[in-house]
């Protein structure tokens, strides 16, 4: 098994102007296994240098979806900056940046968590260039395609454990995306309804299969 994995890692070849490369470091880009590969080794590295700090403290809390990493650290026994540092020091070909807090907030993929001295509660977060343009509804595209978009959007909305106020806010940020992009709103809304209405009925399947 490894010697099928080291002659597909090698097979690395691309051309730029008429000349072929070998690339000497990573695994290819666009190759069905090179997912794989980068996880197995980001999982190797975690269970040697990252571990530890959790074990002993250092590190309350550790999550990762591909190369987004959350972090809580104990102030009182490392600070962000030497985390940064051995992380930085373990593969030469890896290199971390860190983003810190601001007013005890920090996005984290597509969410926003807002820390506070008695709990933790999670908006949802959009980039500041984000500029809500989806297939227009008019356009020669496949509805399922046109209605992909805010699929994504109403049930991350419903699944998310998001307050009332900012389930509120967010889907009238739904509501102004689906008028600028020409789709009906009574799409939307029942839309909404019918993804409502399957997550209650998996919640409580999965209920009464406990």
């Amino acid at each position: 098994m490894l010697n099928i994995i080291c002659t597909i890692i090698k097979q690395n070849y691309f051309q730029h102007e008429n000349e072929i490369y070998q690339q000497e470091k990573g695994t290819a880009m666009g190759s069905p296994i090179s997912s794989t590969i980068a996880e197995s080794y980001l999982q190797y590295l975690e269970n040697i240098y990252i571990k530890h700090w959790l074990d002993n403290k250092k590190i309350l809390f550790y999550k990762r979806y591909v190369d987004y990493i959350l972090i809580a650290y104990d102030k009182e026994k490392i600070n962000e900056q030497i985390i940064l540092q051995q992380m930085n020091g373990i593969d030469n070909n890896l290199q971390f940046n860190m983003k810190s807090e601001v007013n005890n907030t920090i996005n984290y993929l597509d969410i926003l968590i807002c820390r506070n001295n008695s709990n933790i509660t999670i908006e949802l977060y959009r980039r500041p260039t984000d500029t809500g343009t989806v297939i227009h509804f008019k356009s020669n595209h496949p509805y399922e395609h046109k209605i992909a978009a805010f699929l994504y959007y109403i049930n991350r909305s419903i699944t998310m454990p998001l307050t009332e106020k900012s389930k509120q806010n967010e889907w009238k940020t739904i509501i102004a995306i689906a008028k600028n992009n020409d789709f009906p709103v009574n799409i939307l809304t029942n839309l909404k309804t019918k993804i409502t209405k399957k997550n209650k009925n998996e919640t409580k399947h999965n209920g009464n299969k406990k």
